[in-house]
């Protein structure tokens, strides 16, 4: 009999490969049955986007079933490459976007033209991250999985920190499901009905957190 196959997800890793190699080596991941949704936000922030952004590439060569989440990091990113708007760079640089060109040899936002400082297969990769992964049990999100007939963009979607408010409104969308989500740190994980929050504060030079499903077991580094 072949053992149960699990999920993991990991939170928000904001360029801090150091600890996602960690992370990785202390999971019980079987690379060939298991599943692992990686929730966003790889980049800013941290020393080495360029690095996270390598090795996650490299997961998605070797492990079937990686699953990879777009952050609102990216999604700015993105916005900021498809539109070349002056105005969003203000709002990079608050979100760190200044680490994540260094690591690519760059050193102004102003130079962020288009994704051209980026490998090639970076940008496929940012451009190819999902918005959500659902199972029979839980739904996973960056921030929020929205409402019914939700009027936000995605974008706005990426960046809410609903999940986190006492008078949530119910999601009955996703049938009862429990949602897995990032975003919003927390010094150690929120669990709460219907909900578990992973992002614990990697940006910001704290641990990184994996959810191991079903057993509900947290692992950091």
């Amino acid at each position: 009999m072949h053992p149960q196959t699990r999920t993991f997800a990991i939170g928000d890793i904001h360029g801090h490969r150091d600890r996602l190699e960690a992370l990785l080596r202390r999971l019980p991941l079987d690379r060939e049955r298991d599943t692992v949704v990686f929730l966003g936000d790889y980049v800013n922030r941290g020393p080495d986007s360029r690095g996270v952004i390598d090795l996650l590439l490299g997961l998605q060569r070797t492990c079937p079933g990686a699953v990879f989440l777009r952050g609102n990091h990216e999604q700015i990113l993105l916005d900021y490459a498809d539109t070349g708007d002056a105005d969003l760079l203000p709002l990079l640089r608050f979100l760190g976007v200044e680490a994540t060109l260094r690591s690519y040899g760059v050193d102004t936002p102003h130079r962020l033209a288009g994704l051209a400082c980026l490998p090639p297969e970076h940008a496929a990769f940012l451009r190819g991250l999902a918005f959500a992964h659902e199972t029979a049990t839980h739904v996973f999100v960056h921030a929020d999985p929205g409402l019914a007939d939700d009027p936000r963009s995605e974008t706005q979607r990426l960046d809410s920190r609903r999940l986190v408010r006492r008078d949530m409104a119910p999601h009955d969308h996703i049938g009862g499901r429990t949602v897995v989500f990032g975003h919003s740190s927390f010094a150690t994980p929120l669990v709460a009905p219907g909900r578990i929050g992973i992002d614990t504060g990697a940006g910001g030079g704290h641990m990184l957190t994996a959810l191991e499903l079903p057993a509900l077991r947290f692992h950091h580094a």
